[in-house]
């Protein structure tokens, strides 16, 4: 299957009215919204109510996007003090389903959806999959996990609202999943980029490269690098897109890159986005990193107001390659609640991996990051795996390439760590999201 790029691959907006407005009328359309959705949950949800009250904020005082920031915040801890349905801005009877987080201690994330809310996610994720390439005649293979995860289902509706066939896999036994692909034609596939990797490299061991459809991968639910996307692009020879979304605020398709891949576009007319510096909640310019915290402006059953994410990014308000004008985040640098502070110093997984992928070689993309305290002294292990013919070296050799490994990490991180080299296979795969950081610190 001869790799597919960007000189022949055909570009497409689903929807050129919004997708290409002018930044005057898209501010225009997110202030009507914004005032709409401010009056209803005053109304009609005690929690933001009293919020803006507490504040002293009236609907009144809300009367364009630019006013956005008199507005509070909503946190995680305010979902799960309000759960299951203290968020409600509906009648509990016009709830046509609800999804939830994939997986906490503790309660639930609980998000309910109106039928409005449901049409409205599928039509944001058939823009995506029309970023991809994607039209009604491809056959989309979901390996996302189907049920209270936004995942599956998430993928299968956008795909129903483009009208292509879906094969709806869900997560788990690979070597199924790799005869099905083959057996039904799938043309694309969407999964975590971990899962993906792991499924690249399996179809790549038993030989199927070749016979498959695939062109197209969707790739979201974790953070991943540009390294790891090039992997599995260059093993499957298709192109990979990031799509991003939150159960909170509707799940897969609020974002995604398309071919140029200098961003994520944000769909801004239903989820307007802010990048805010998380120490003085002030805006970052553009190209500045900062904590992203997203305003629902159509959402019906539980619209959010200034959530915060937790995700880290940059956000590039200009026109795209593409033609799209929709404002686009950058790669996620992590999440304020998985950075890892060691020694004083900010430590990301995502710098781990990009890292790793530099070496290339007998070195693996699979990693396990180990956080422990001795001695009152924060020490960080990195699990790497190596390729098995490594082990039958001299020992000097496993020697040189642990220090080597170790001095590239330092030089990333900006602080010393320990490389234990594991052989393949030995640290767990994923087929969800990936766990790549254990802390046994009890902070």
């Amino acid at each position: 299957m001869a790799a597919v790029s960007l000189e022949n691959w055909e570009e497409r907006i689903r929807d050129p009215k919004v997708e290409c407005m002018s930044s005057d009328e898209m501010a225009a359309l997110q202030s009507k919204r914004l005032v709409d959705v401010v009056k209803r949950v005053y109304d009609h949800v005690d929690f933001y109510h009293k919020k803006m009250k507490e504040t002293g904020v009236e609907p009144g005082d809300i009367r364009s996007i630019e006013d956005i920031n008199k507005l509070p915040f909503t946190t995680k801890e305010d979902l799960r003090a309000n759960y299951p349905f203290g968020l409600l801005a509906i009648p509990q009877s016009d709830v046509v389903r609800v999804q939830g987080t994939s997986g906490t201690t503790g309660k639930l994330t609980i998000a309910p959806y109106s039928q409005k809310d449901v049409e409205v996610w599928g039509e944001c994720v058939a823009r995506c999959l029309t970023m991809a390439g994607l039209t009604k005649d491809d056959i989309l293979h979901v390996c996302y996990g189907y049920g209270l995860f936004t995942g599956g289902l998430g993928l299968d509706f956008g795909a129903r609202a483009l009208g292509a066939m879906t094969i709806p896999m869900s997560a788990g036994n690979t070597k199924r999943q790799m005869m099905v692909m083959e057996d039904l034609g799938a043309t694309a596939f969407a999964c975590t980029p971990s899962y993906a990797l792991y499924l690249a490299e399996s179809i790549q061991e038993a030989g199927l490269t070749d016979r498959l459809k695939i062109r197209a991968g969707i790739h979201g639910a974790e953070p991943w690098t540009e390294e790891m996307r090039k992997k599995i692009e260059n093993i499957l020879h298709i192109n990979c897109f990031d799509i991003y979304g939150l159960c909170e605020i509707t799940g897969p398709g609020v974002a995604m890159d398309c071919i140029h891949h200098a961003g994520l576009h944000v769909n801004a007319d239903h989820f307007y986005p802010e990048v805010l510096n998380p120490a003085t909640n002030e805006a970052c310019a553009d190209g500045e990193t900062g904590e992203l915290v997203f305003t629902t402006l159509s959402k019906e059953a539980m619209p959010l107001l200034r959530y915060r994410t937790k995700d880290l990014t940059s956000i590039d308000h200009s026109r795209c390659a593409c033609g799209r004008t929709t404002p686009r985040i950058s790669k996620f640098t992590g999440r304020t609640d998985d950075m890892k502070v060691i020694r004083g110093v900010n430590v990301f997984p995502t710098q781990v991996e990009t890292a790793l992928l530099g070496i290339g070689g007998a070195v693996a993309p699979h990693y396990m990051m180990i956080v422990d305290r001795e001695d009152n002294l924060d020490v960080l292990t990195v699990m790497v795996e190596v390729d098995e013919s490594m082990f039958s070296d001299e020992i000097r050799k496993l020697d040189a390439l642990r220090d080597k490994i170790a001095a590239i990490l330092k030089t990333a991180l900006g602080v010393s760590v320990r490389v234990k080299l594991v052989e393949p296979k030995s640290i767990q795969r994923s087929e969800g999201k990936a766990v790549r950081v254990i802390d046994n610190r009890n902070l």
